[in-house]
Order: structure tokens, then sequence, then C-alpha cells
């Protein structure tokens, strides 16, 4: 690097504009449009017999209705499954409108376009839906009793079935080794469902170019280059006449990486159809009942382990509730089944999961994707195994810990990206010394008691995690410097507050040697840069960070050569700093980046005095040479990609010290301590700000949110007078420290930090409580009302 960019905590360059009400997003576009409504299934499971439209006729400003009959081909097919899997054996995605038989509250039915959105939703209200009742399977257990079925050619309501095993460096099967451990354990394991919450719900605005057949989409979307494709395949269009632009998104959290939605669908097909613009912007009971859930998930362990603690054999048994449909596949389960491990060296491992339909809002990612739960049942299973042996938490962890001279470390399984789950580098064992000494872990024992001694319930808990970051298949970059000095970035992949504007442009300052200030970045528009997959899997920086350093590099290098020629110096000797390309060692020896850039074109007319040097007459070009040489392309700019052989595994440990409350069982966290080792640190103070985001968002599925159906299929908290999330209030000063461990498998020797906060936060407040209580806790969220319940239950 020549510059100390890289590494800074650069304040963020894009806050001043979002904070000040400048942002632009989907709802603030599209003023003149056509608003769209929809109305959406009141029941669980129910036939669709019959839809009356002729009340909403007479509505004033109506321009359309569209049931699934009116559909053309292609639009009316189901969505597309968009991850399949070999273990995915009844895959099953909805159709844009309901065709025949719903299967969730909130399907969309019918369609509505007005003239605005209260006249949409006044004709929406007015169409009569007549329904057939059919029994709902609600929960994961009655719908694997398979009683009733969700989708009649799905036997079982089982979606998909996978069994991944690693026997014992003895050969034995996980069953055996834990058949012959001298201690073994069996319990259950449950995690309920529940949601994210980003601040802008889904939105979706379009408009249609009749003169030369070309559409251009806004959406509030993690993947707009994808949402790109399925559109153009979706309407029959050719690729280069689609442009999607995600224009600021505020949050997505996992929620906006499924695509396409049906709205994302139907509103571009039916701005085509009626030649004018279309939008629909989500409203908030929506996004309750008709976008994705996540995390509800049943588990039974079985653990044999020695004296020290040691792990000798461990089964895990897992049922999934992947809701009615399967549109992202079975990537959180695979996620849940593969990331259980941890820091671990388990001596045998078997793990079976099935997923299940219910008729209930389908399960896509949410941050954290499944590894929220397999820490969950990892670290309750250290738990058991410490409390079984008379044994301290931290020592049976360390006892497991595979050791930093073992990486790279084959953990024998396949990981959601379908390569080998092989962990690049880390330090465990100085992880936890560090999250020891941070909490204050070992005299923890002196403070309870003191506590004690005033009637007070204090515990400590703590808990380990490995995150797959930096998933594939590729992601590039595109940088351009233009003859005023400036460069120009843009990438595929789309922001939702994660600060890219900032980071992508310390690495860019960093390669090319100028200043953050004159570097400009782009994301999610199609139109600067059109292959891409998407943000999710804490995979940006990895993936986008290292393809712009790849094509700062190329520009550099092209850079140094053209000023080589013109300092007639050679490249080797030449730096670049502050913007300016000199010879090391002779200051006056120099050349500006920017004039370089001017010469980099070759141009038969002079736009400006700076111009003039790169034009046919200045006898700066060689008359033996071509003006642009045969492989080369003029200006400086350069494209390249990054597609890692298999993903970075980011890791880090969390420990928490909470009181509950004798007589109301309220939960208090007073300290909340965090070590996380992301690789090489691009910007510290943003990978902290993501750090404390995902610990707040821990605590809310820790100790409030949850999704509460009832039998009828009916979800009872669809509101935020219902459905809890911590205030400011509820959420602790987060104290962080970093390890760095850097990665091998790319460039710049980072990994992910995305999702790291919020994973194991629910371990960690069970740990703790159970710590301060002396009752198990074995599923989560906990509420004051339960814990007060399990206070009366026998202690196990």
């Amino acid at each position: 690097m020549t510059t100390k960019l890289f590494g800074e905590p650069v304040q963020r360059r894009e806050d001043r504009r979002l904070i000040t009400g400048q942002g632009r997003y989907v709802d603030d576009l599209g003023g003149n449009a056509l608003a769209a409504a929809f109305v959406r299934s009141p029941h669980a499971h129910a036939r669709i017999r019959d839809i009356d439209v002729s009340a909403a006729l007479d509505v004033d400003g109506l321009v359309a209705i569209y049931t699934w009959e009116d559909l053309p081909e292609r639009v009316r097919d189901p969505l597309p499954l968009l991850i399949p899997h070999p273990a995915l054996t009844h895959g099953r995605t909805a159709y844009p409108l309901a065709r025949e038989i719903v299967r969730h509250v909130g399907e969309p039915v019918v369609m509505v376009v007005a003239r605005d959105r209260y006249l949409a939703e006044d004709a929406a209200a007015l169409i009569e839906v007549e329904y057939e009742f059919l029994k709902p399977v609600v929960g994961i257990e009655e719908a694997a009793q398979g009683a009733h079925l969700v989708h009649e050619d799905v036997p079982g309501n089982v979606g998909a079935h996978l069994v991944q095993e690693v026997p014992s460096p003895q050969g034995r099967s996980a069953g055996e080794a834990i058949d012959a451990a001298p201690h073994t354990l069996s319990f259950r394991l449950d995690f309920e469902r529940s949601a994210s919450m980003p601040l802008e719900g889904r939105g979706v605005y379009a408009r249609w170019d009749a003169d030369d057949r070309s559409l251009r989409v806004f959406s509030s979307t993690q993947t707009s280059t994808s949402v790109r494709m399925a559109i153009a395949a979706k309407l029959g269009l050719p690729l280069p006449s689609v442009e999607v632009i995600a224009p600021d998104v505020g949050g997505g959290f996992g929620v906006k990486i499924v695509h396409p939605w049906p709205e994302e669908v139907l509103v571009p097909w039916a701005a085509m159809l009626l030649g004018q613009e279309v939008k629909w912007t989500e409203d908030r009971r929506e996004h309750f009942i008709s976008s994705a859930h996540e995390r509800g998930q049943v588990q039974h362990v079985r653990v044999g382990f020695d004296d020290e603690g040691h792990i000798l054999g461990l089964e895990v048994t897992i049922l999934h509730d992947h809701g009615a449909y399967t549109p992202y596949g079975i990537i959180v389960p695979i996620i849940t089944s593969t990331q259980l491990l941890g820091p671990y060296r388990i001596g045998a491992y078997r793990v079976e999961f099935s997923s299940i339909y219910t008729n209930t809002v389908q399960v896509t990612p949410y941050r954290g994707a499944g590894r929220p739960q397999g820490v969950f049942c990892m670290e309750r299973t250290m738990d058991r195994v410490a409390a079984h042996l008379g044994l301290d938490r931290a020592q049976v962890r360390a006892a497991n810990f595979i050791q930093p001279d073992e990486f790279p470390f084959d953990q024998g399984l396949i990981f959601q990206d379908g390569r080998p789950l092989i962990y690049d580098s880390g330090d465990y064992p100085e992880s936890l010394r560090m999250i020891k000494e941070l909490i204050g872990w070992d005299g923890f024992a002196a403070l309870k008691a003191e506590a004690a001694a005033e009637g007070r319930r204090l515990g400590i808990g703590l808990a380990c995690y490995v995150e797959g970051t930096g998933v594939g298949p590729y992601e590039g970059g595109h940088v351009q410097v233009t003859s005023d000095g400036r460069v120009h970035v843009s990438t595929g992949l789309t922001s939702q507050g994660q600060g890219h504007e900032t980071v992508f442009a310390q690495i860019a300052a960093s390669e090319l040697g100028v200043p953050l200030d004159s570097v400009s970045v782009v994301t999610g528009d199609t139109r600067r840069f059109g292959y891409a997959v998407g943000t999710f899997a804490s995979r940006a920086a990895v993936m986008s960070g290292n393809a712009i350093a790849l094509a700062c590099r190329k520009v550099r290098d092209k850079a140094l050569r053209i000023a080589g020629e013109a300092l007639e110096a050679d490249p080797r000797d030449l730096e670049i700093e502050d913007g300016v390309v000199r010879v090391a060692g002779n200051p006056g020896a120099s050349i500006p980046l920017a004039t370089v850039a001017v010469l980099s074109n070759p141009l038969r007319y002079a736009f400006d005095e700076e111009t003039k040097r790169a034009t046919q007459f200045t006898g700066v070009a060689s008359m033996d040479r071509p003006p642009v040489d045969e492989g080369d392309e003029p200006g400086l700019e350069g494209r390249d990609y990054y597609s890692p052989v298999r993903s970075t595994f980011a890791s880090g440990m969390h420990a928490a010290i909470v009181e509950t409350d004798p007589d109301t069982a309220e939960i208090r966290i007073l300290r909340y301590a965090v070590v996380h080792d992301c690789g090489n640190l691009i910007n510290p103070m943003i990978v902290e700000g993501q750090i404390h985001g995902g610990v707040a968002q821990g605590v809310g599925g820790a100790l409030y949110e949850r999704m509460v159906y009832d039998g009828h299929g009916q979800l009872l908290n669809a509101s935020f007078m219902d459905f809890l999330m911590p205030y400011a209030t509820e959420v602790p000063f987060i104290e962080t420290a970093h390890l760095e461990t850097p990665s091998p498998l790319n460039p710049l020797g980072i990994k992910g930090a995305g999702e790291a906060g919020v994973i194991p936060v629910s371990a960690v407040i069970a740990s703790a409580v159970e710590d301060a209580e002396g009752i198990t806790i074995d599923r989560m969220p906990i509420s004051p009302s339960e814990l007060y319940e399990l206070r009366d239950r026998p202690r196990s």
C-alpha cells in the first residue's frame, strides 16, 4: 500500500447525506407513477373458488385488475427456485399471483393498479374472493407427522433431507464413538421463528420505454444484477434491454436477497402492458405476512465425551421449518448443520436435517442465516458437558479447540457454496484469552458472590463461533481515472448501510496512492456494472473489495508504464503518492495522475488545455507505434473479478454478564464483550459498527423477537404493537477487541464481518441466564414470563 488508508478508522462518507434526509430510496421516486396494491389471502390454506371484481370496477381512478388467469406465459409460471440442491427433492415455489390454492396468510391473489395507492387500496378492499378452507399445517412437529399436507404432491411435507457424516480418526461413526464414550448426554433444543425488520420495506418502481423497448426498474434489493436477469427471463426481454438500479436501500438483512419477489415481476410487466410508470411500496403488515421469516428449528442432540470434556462423538438431528415455499433452497439448514461445529475439532460428527413445509410465510436467510441456530446447539452442548463434569465452561471449550498450527483445517463437510468446509486461518486459543480478559471471566465468581449477598442474581455466559464468509462464485470491480484526476469505482453488488462507499474508496485510494476525497463509488447499478452476485453472507468486502483492488492494480501498472514513458524512467522506479507519479527519491521528476489519464487516451480533438497533451501534434507519441498499442485500450481504467476457490472463515467469541430480577424475572444485560477476527481490517470503526448492530439484533433474537402463529396459521403479532424489538435502552454498551489472522485465500487477506455480531448472542444470553438461575435454558428467545414459569419447574 502506498498510503495508510487501508486499516484506518475513516469516518463513513455516506452518513451526512443519509442522516440529513438526502437519501434517495425507491419510494422517493416515481411521484407521478401509477400505484399497485394487492389483495392477499386472509387464510393459511384454502382453495380459491371464485374472484369477483365487479364492485371494484366503479372506483374512480382504477386502471387495471389482474388475477393469475390474466397473466401471460412465463409471467404466470411459478417463481424460480434459485438454489437447487440434490437433497431438495421436493422444492416448491409460489406463483406471482395465487393459482387455485393459497398456502399462507398474505399470499398475493389479485393485483390492482390505480391512479394512486389510496385508490388502489380502495379497489382491492371491494374485491371478493370465495375460499374453500383446507386444513392448515402449522408447527414443525405437526408438519413432520404428515397427517395433512401443505402441497398435495409432497409426501410427509418433507421438502429436503440431508445427512453429512465425518468419522473419527479411528474410523468410528458418530454413533459408535458416543456409545463408547465415558459420558453421554441427550437433549432437545428449540429456536423460534423471527424475521428481519428493515426500516425500508420492499419496493419496486418500473418505467418502460416503448420506442427503444427498454425497461428501467428501481428495486429495494440486495442483488440488482440478479433481479435484472430474473426480470429479463420472466418478461422475455433481451438482457441489455433491462436496467435495474438499487438506490439507497434502508436495510436488507437477508429478506431482500430473495428475487424475484412477485412484485418485482408484476410491477414491470404492468408498466410494459399499460405503457405507464408503475410503483409499489410494501407496507409494514405486508412485510410481516408476505415477505420472509427465519430461525425456526427443533434440534435433537446426542453427545459423547471424556473426563476432560473432549467431544468424542456428536449426533444432531434437525427439523427445519421452511414455511410454504423454498425459493432460496435449503441454504439455511445447510449452514446450520455445517457451521454448528464452530472452532472445535470433534471426534466424529453426524448431522441430519429434514426441511419441512408448513402453512406459514416462507423461510429465507435473515442476518446470521442459520448460524445462530447452529451456534446455539454447539455452545449449549459445551455448557451441558461442562456442567455434567463440573468443569469451567471456558476450559471445556479450550480442550476442543482447533490449534493455530492446524490450519488449513478440513472439517470434512460440504459448505453452502458446494465447496469443502476448510477453515483458512484463525487463533482460537488467543481469542479465548482475549475474551476472558475483556469480560473479567476469572474474577467473576467473586463478583457473583458479592451480588448474591445483596440478594441479586448475576450470571456470566460465553459462546464461540466460526462464520463462513466471502461466498463465491465471484464479484467484479471497475476503476477509471479521469482527466481531472478523480477515481471512479463501480461494483455490481448493492449496499444497505454497510459503508461500502467508504470501504471501497479506502481500498482504491490505498492501491492507487490518491487522496480519499478524489474517489467516488457506485454500487447496485447495472448501467455501471452488469455482472455481480449480490450482498449477503458477509461477502462484500472479501469479494468486491478484492476485485476492486485487482482492478486498481491493473490501472496502477498502466499508469506507471505511461508515466515512465513521459518521464523517461523505469516504471519499477516510480511510485504514486497523493495523486502524483514520481521517481522514488527524486520528487522533482513527477507527473500528476490526472495528466497520465490524459496521455492514456490519444485524441484527435482538444477540449481544454489539459487534453491538448494527448492530441496528434504534441510530439509526445512515438512515430514507430500505433497510438493505441495492440492489446491495449484507450483510457486509464481497469476491470477485474475475484473468484475464490472456497469461502474464508471469520471467527469470534462473545461474553456477557446478566442480572435476573428475583421477583419479576426481568433479564438485564450488564456487560457485553466481543472479540472478533475478520482478517486484515480495512476500517476498524466500520467493523465495530457492524458488530454492534449485529449484537443489537442478536439481543432482539434472544429476548424479544418471535413470530407467533395460532393453530389456524394466523400470525398473531403482525405489527410493531405486538412484535417486540429492543430499544436503545435494552442494547448494552459493547466492549470490542480485534484479532487479525489474515486469510491466505485472497490478495487483501480479509474475511467478512457483516453478520458476525448477531450469530452467538442467543447462546451467550442463554448461558448467562442459566448461570444466574441454575435453570437449564434449552429454547430461545426467552421472556421474563417464560423464565418465571421455568423457576417453578423441577430442576434438571
